[in-house]
């Protein structure tokens, strides 16, 4: 049975939430007990991250697709799998579920509940950085829902995994978190003037994933 509308957004308002509540989160967890170590809190921010999405994805892709991210949302639309003003609804629902998680992750370690980063991510390094992580995810997502649908929370999750290791941003590669991010100063955090920047490149590699999915699946795979 298809969900409804309503289903559908509260599925990617809930998952937003919890995607990024563990993103800041385990940031936060793992910078304090890292001691000064970034590898070490890197690769605690990391397993929690994969893990969760891993979870959010095999719970809610069967109500709403699981997006929790514009640029995935964005392409689903060029797509026809969305109308417009779903992907409208969409994406306000990720950016509220986002900015909630991040309100979330402050409440459980007693921080401040509004803050604004100051963790410095610019240059064009970062933006292309960004390009390619979110290249990545939605090429993980149009080629392997297509040869082996149920592989997909596996490859999102590695994909990211992955991403956290070899961008030099460390893969945010999602228009929502970056806006919330901006508002966690915290080990996962970024400043606002940084993420225009970031999300440009966010839904340029998006884009030229499409893109590539056009050029290189085939045409009754396409849609």
């Amino acid at each position: 049975m298809k969900a409804s509308l309503p289903r559908k957004v509260g599925a990617e308002l809930l998952g937003s939430i919890l995607l990024t509540g563990t993103v800041i989160g385990s940031g936060i967890l793992a910078s304090r007990m890292a001691a000064g170590n970034d590898a070490v809190a890197l690769l605690g921010n990391t397993l929690a991250t994969a893990a969760m999405l891993f979870v959010l994805i095999n719970a809610l892709g069967p109500i709403s697709g699981a997006h929790f991210n514009p640029a995935v949302t964005l392409v689903m639309t060029l797509r026809r799998q969305l109308s417009p003003v779903t992907a409208t609804i969409y994406v306000l629902a990720q950016v509220a579920g986002c900015i909630l998680g991040a309100w979330l992750a402050h409440a459980m370690f007693e921080l401040p509940i509004l803050q604004v980063s100051t963790h410095v991510r610019s240059g064009p390094a970062q933006m292309l950085s960004e390009g390619v992580a979110t290249f990545a995810l939605l090429f993980a997502i149009l080629f392997v829902s297509r040869w082996k649908a149920e592989a997909v929370p596996t490859a999102v999750a590695l994909v990211i995994t992955a991403g956290y290791w070899w961008t030099a941003s460390t893969s945010f590669a999602n228009p929502a978190i970056s806006i919330a991010r901006a508002m966690s100063d915290t080990f996962a955090g970024v400043r606002p003037e940084d993420v225009p920047g970031f999300i440009v490149g966010q839904l340029t590699g998006a884009l030229l994933a499409w893109i590539a999915s056009l050029v290189l699946l085939p045409k009754d795979q396409q849609t």
